[in-house]
């Protein structure tokens, strides 16, 4: 149907043609603005989705698996240094700038593999850490940020844990204080 009107449009002049070329980039540039920008994307007081862009390039630490999830917890080069020195450890610190992303998903069989093994299949959220002791001295430094993950429209939201703000996370991460609420030690390699 679409291409019967532009037949028609383009029968006269050179004038029509003109005009439905020059808005084709209206068209095609209104579809990817559709597009989520999840560096938009920020916590109340907190994290924003853009202080850690390029996180899918960030070193692995470790890998966890939960009774619903196969996490994959990255680091940034501040926090790997920390990590290779031996933190966490009682009493040591991670240096501010230090940065952990977790990546949930839920899991799978692999179906093709000749021995049991459970894959990532969807993507389910992804979870922000930061340390900045003068922007979060009531955490200890530390600053959470949880996303849900949206699959029917491939976008991420604030999870309902993370508008309480930057706070979000700290409660569950008192528990590791003594290794300066990092759960996560970096395995033998």
């Amino acid at each position: 149907m679409a291409h019967l009107f532009f037949a028609r449009l383009l029968e006269g002049s050179r004038t029509p043609l003109f005009a439905v070329l020059a808005s084709l980039p209206v068209l095609f540039g209104g579809l990817a603005i559709a597009a989520q920008d999840r560096y938009t994307l920020r916590i109340p007081d907190g994290l924003e989705f853009a202080d850690f862009r390029g996180y899918e390039n960030w070193e692995n630490v470790a890998v966890s698996q939960t009774e619903t999830a196969i996490k994959a917890i990255l680091a940034n080069p501040i926090m790997m240094t920390a990590f290779r020195n031996g933190l966490p450890a009682e009493g040591k610190l991670f240096p501010d700038g230090s940065k952990v992303v977790k990546i949930f998903w839920s899991f799978k069989k692999n179906e093709v593999s000749p021995y049991s093994v459970n894959v990532p299949d969807t993507l389910k959220e992804l979870a922000f850490i930061e340390k900045d002791s003068k922007r979060f001295p009531n955490t200890h430094g530390w600053a959470y940020a949880d996303w849900a993950y949206d699959t029917t429209t491939d976008t991420f939201k604030p999870s309902p844990l993370s508008q309480s703000g930057p706070e979000c996370g700290y409660t569950c991460h008192t528990r590791v204080s003594a290794q300066d609420y990092i759960f996560t030690a970096y395995p033998k390699r």
